[in-house]
């Protein structure tokens, strides 16, 4: 059987999913075998696992760093988002249909069978079990029928870390209120309290964490310094949206449509010093950059109402129609195609029909059955901009509930137009090099100003540098002592 630890947090984006990816790190490099865990997950960042199940990017992230395999046991209920008030109800990788919230919070509970037997599974094979959190411990409105922070605690018999983030301000009130909004058996479960993303002199706060021990009862499991670790995030929180808008050699432009989703699959095109990533939602900011990325989207033609409500699509076909090299993955895939059909009203968007961009020659329609498959392959037939491309290696994942005639394998399009349904497509060896090499060539710089670069190991570089900062800054004697229930 295997020891155990939650992290919970005062609140969303407290870094309970960073900080237990790097506990998971911390363990692996320690020699156990750890596993990570969230019961419930929302988010429209998601991946699909070799046996085609869709789980939280966040438990992907913590598994990577684990050093595992990806696997939907650590995340037996997905939920994402299709409207201000539903989602569409992933268990054990499987889609349950959409579920307006009021419909879900009545029947979660039925869901924590699914939830222990997926716990369970893993409990037997691994050493540890690092489970993260959602929100807050101290949502009372729900804590009734809880089954991913307290309630799951209970069920799984596991200790507990609360996390603050003293980035935003007010951790000491975070973490004296969070603890005095619970029940007392709820308190005794807290083991440590830990401050996160703290700038400055630990020896400033030690004031200040003497009083929060006195106040709750509970010591101070560590202080984790803001750290610049370039990991995927979990959803539309992320920090990636803000940075600046400053636009480099190469500059290209995200289109930041209202209900994004898996905007890390353009990751790899962040770590070049001269190339700029932006994200739009507005004409005014797109100014003319060298290639403009349609991402996924959860309600495709929700999505593409806006861009055609915001001036974006008009600025999108000035600009392909002048050369400038357009991508969509997924959803943006399916915008550029000539229509879009929903007669199952599957995304329930109140239309049956919508006409796309019509940049490709393709339409897509809408059906109830998902796919949900990992996907490899070689490039070829590759025509246009993009070329260079053929005999390259590829693979990634499909999440798409819509089916697009004239598609091709991994990538449709020619000229300067271009679509894939395959997430991550641009991850593999040599591809972002290509794309970026084309853009070089039209606009008459050269490619070496960018620098190569090596994302596999770039990638496991952070996760040793997320892990040497979470060992820095938790006591991590007392997180061994935690786990073998001696505090």
């Amino acid at each position: 059987m295997a020891m155990n630890i939650m992290i919970q947090g005062t609140m969303s984006n407290a870094g309970k999913s960073l900080l237990a990816a790097g506990l998971c790190r911390v363990l692996k490099q320690d020699g156990y075998r750890v596993a990570p865990f969230k019961s419930q997950n929302m988010a429209l960042n998601s991946f699909i696992t070799k046996d085609g199940g869709e789980m939280g990017r966040a438990q992907v992230v913590q598994a990577e760093a684990a050093g595992i395999e990806p696997d939907t046991r650590m995340n037996p209920i997905l939920l994402k988002p299709t409207t201000d008030v539903g989602s569409q109800v992933i268990v054990n990788g499987q889609v349950r249909g959409n579920m307006q919230a009021m419909e879900y919070f009545h029947r979660k509970r039925d869901y924590i069978p699914a939830v222990l037997e997926a716990y369970n599974s893993l409990n037997s094979e691994y050493d540890v079990i690092v489970i993260e959190g959602a929100g807050s411990p101290a949502e009372i409105n729900l804590k009734q029928d809880d089954i991913v922070n307290m309630g799951l605690a209970k069920l799984v018999d596991a200790p507990v870390l609360l996390v603050g983030d003293i980035d935003r301000g007010g951790v000491f009130a975070q973490l004296y209120g969070t603890v005095a909004l619970l029940e007392e058996d709820e308190r005794r479960r807290i083991k440590g309290v830990v401050v996160n993303k703290f700038r400055g002199d630990r020896a400033i706060l030690e004031p200040g964490l003497k009083t929060l021990e006195q106040l709750c009862g509970i010591p101070v499991a560590g202080v984790i310094p803001y750290a610049h670790v370039d990991i995927d995030d979990e959803d539309s929180l992320t920090e990636r949206f803000d940075r600046s808008k400053e636009r480099k050699l190469l500059d290209i432009a995200v289109i930041r449509v209202p209900r994004i989703s898996n905007f890390t699959d353009f990751s790899p095109f962040e770590h070049y010093g001269n190339v700029s990533l932006r994200y739009v939602d507005q004409v005014s900011d797109l100014h003319q950059p060298d290639m403009i990325l349609l991402p996924g989207t959860k309600s495709t033609i929700a999505d593409l109402r806006w861009l055609r409500q915001s001036g974006l699509e008009a600025a999108i076909l000035k600009a392909a129609d002048a050369g400038t090299l357009v991508f969509g993955i997924c959803g943006g895939y399916q915008m550029l195609g000539r229509t879009v059909s929903d007669p199952e009203h599957v995304e329930a968007a109140g239309v049956t029909e919508i006409n796309g961009l019509g940049l490709l020659e393709m339409d897509t329609e809408f059906r109830g059955e998902k796919v949900q498959t990992q996907t490899r392959g070689v490039f070829y037939g590759v025509e246009g901009m993009l070329s260079g491309l053929n005999g390259l290696a590829y693979e990634g994942y499909e999440i798409h509930m819509g089916r697009s005639q004239q598609q091709m394998p991994a990538l449709t399009g020619s000229r300067n137009v271009y679509g894939s349904y395959v997430h991550g497509i641009f991850d593999a060896p040599g591809i972002t090099d290509t794309i970026l090499k084309a853009l070089c060539a039209r606009k008459g710089v050269s490619f070496d100003a960018l620098a190569t670069f090596d994302a596999c190991g770039y990638k496991e570089r952070q996760y040793d540098l997320l892990a040497d900062v979470v060992r820095g800054g938790l006591d991590m004697s007392f997180v061994y002592r935690v786990l073998r229930r001696e505090v």
